[in-house]
């Protein structure tokens, strides 16, 4: 279901943050912490662009103890209310290319899943990516190879009915263990129509998907820091009817349960990429 274009978007929930944690050390004023600054435009050109579409944020909170565990050092969990997140986010990738080369077809579109969670480095808030699935050989080596990103070619499908997502998948290669990773899920969007909106600084949701800045390591162990850019998500209310899977037990994690805590829906954004930085 794609949100009316040009709906007037209502205000979101105005759920205000509690104190902000670092994972491993004494709490910190939430202050201290920018989350606007990554928002804003880079002053450098970037490098790519992508439109990301059909995106459920899907997330469950996980015992701070068993995430931090599995996030390099010197990276910090990020906590909400002294909770720390895991999310799940299938989402359609179109149009993806460098800046200096037009779309190909066969190239520039696949589906993907991601699992992830929110960290800091000296302040600065981003997302830590476990584990990116996607159903194109050619972009996953790229990304894995030019982005230093953990993806990993899958058997992805999506198959859609009215309001229903039916997304499913089994990873092919790297593997991690005898038993594939896979997973199953069936999203809704709501069929009420709730109103489109965007996430207010301070407020759960800006927490969870207004992140523009992601880390990532180099084989040798370099820390590397990249941005996005795009305009702030377009989101209403999901409804998750079942997952199931190993893409979180594969990361040593507790089995989740079939219906997150938390779940959005976003019709999608248009994206400019901007160069890894070593940190």
């Amino acid at each position: 279901m794609a949100i009316e274009q040009g709906h007037q978007c209502s205000k979101p929930s105005r759920r205000k943050f509690g104190r902000l944690f670092y994972a491993s050390i004494s709490p910190v004023n939430h202050n201290t912490i920018d989350r606007i600054s990554p928002t804003r435009r880079p002053a450098e050109k970037p490098v790519g662009h992508q439109s990301w579409r059909d995106l459920f944020f899907l997330h469950w909170s996980v015992p701070v103890d068993l995430l931090r565990a599995a996030v390099p050092a010197p990276l910090v969990l990020d906590l909400y209310e002294d909770q720390a997140w895991l999310g799940i986010v299938p989402f359609k990738m179109r149009d993806v290319r460098p800046a200096w080369s037009p779309v190909v077809p066969l190239l520039s579109h696949f589906l993907e899943t991601n699992v992830r969670t929110y960290v800091h480095y000296n302040g600065e808030p981003g997302v830590w990516f476990f584990s990116l699935d996607a159903n194109a050989t050619i972009a996953t080596l790229i990304a894995r190879y030019r982005w230093n990103l953990n993806y990993c070619r899958g058997n992805l499908s999506l198959k859609e009915q009215g309001h229903t997502f039916h997304w499913s998948g089994q990873r092919l290669w790297p593997s991690q263990s005898d038993v594939p990773a896979h997973y199953d899920i069936q999203t809704e969007t709501d069929p009420a129509f709730t109103p489109c909106r965007t996430a207010e600084p301070d407020t759960f949701e800006h927490f969870l998907v207004e992140r523009y800045l992601l880390f990532t390591r180099t084989k040798n162990g370099k820390l590397l820091r990249g941005q996005v850019h795009h305009d702030p998500y377009p989101f209403q209310t999901a409804q998750v009817a079942k997952y199931t899977g190993t893409l979180e037990t594969q990361l040593g994690l507790p089995e989740l349960d079939p219906r997150p805590q938390h779940a959005l829906y976003s019709r999608g954004v248009d994206v400019d990429m901007f160069a890894l930085r070593e940190v």
